[in-house]
């Protein structure tokens, strides 16, 4: 979202005056919606140990680690960098915080830019992790979704059904507008 200059101060332009159509601002905000839940529920499971991806007896509460299973099994040319990542009480911590702020900011609508690039770097990450890529010599689904976040962030597609056009009003965000 971007702000037009209006007599004091500036008001946030909604997605509809960037020409945004009402079916494009409610697709952007419900693939915000859905890649926040990916983000929360990662988080969620690594912290409690639901079953899914990460056993019971793996959760973080109860002295698991989140980032050993995965990155001490990195087999690609980054595998040394990520393998003396693995179980790093530091990186473990970074990690989950990097889960649950991403998430939050995106299911909330609010710190999209912050989140976004946050959310690159993570995702940049697991996919040079991921490398080599067994079903493409170099794409996958952690690129899209880098990709993905820095367009939701442009469309500031906080705004529909979140927090951001509200966020982008405060004095704050106003103030320092790599805050939206």
């Amino acid at each position: 979202m971007t702000t037009a200059v209006h007599g004091a101060g500036t008001v946030p332009v909604t997605p509809e005056q960037r020409g945004l159509s009402p079916v494009a601002a409610i697709t952007f905000a419900v693939l915000r919606l859905l890649i926040a839940f990916q983000f929360l529920w990662a988080f969620a499971d690594k912290t409690f140990g639901l079953g899914l991806a990460t056993p019971a007896e793996n959760a973080w509460i109860t002295g698991g680690s989140p980032t050993e299973g995965f990155l001490s099994n990195v087999e690609g040319p980054f595998a040394g960098f990520f393998g003396a990542l693995a179980g790093v009480a530091v990186i473990d911590w970074l990690f989950m915080l990097g889960l649950l702020g991403i998430g939050l900011a995106l299911a909330l609508g609010v710190g999209m830019r912050i989140a976004a690039a946050s959310g690159v770097v993570l995702l940049v990450m697991m996919w040079m992790a991921s490398l080599p890529i067994d079903v493409n010599p170099f794409l996958d689904d952690h690129l899209i979704e880098a990709v993905v976040l820095v367009g939701l962030a442009a469309v500031a597609a906080g705004d529909t059904f979140g927090l951001g056009r509200r966020w982008a009003a405060t004095d704050l965000v106003r103030h320092y507008p790599i805050l939206r």
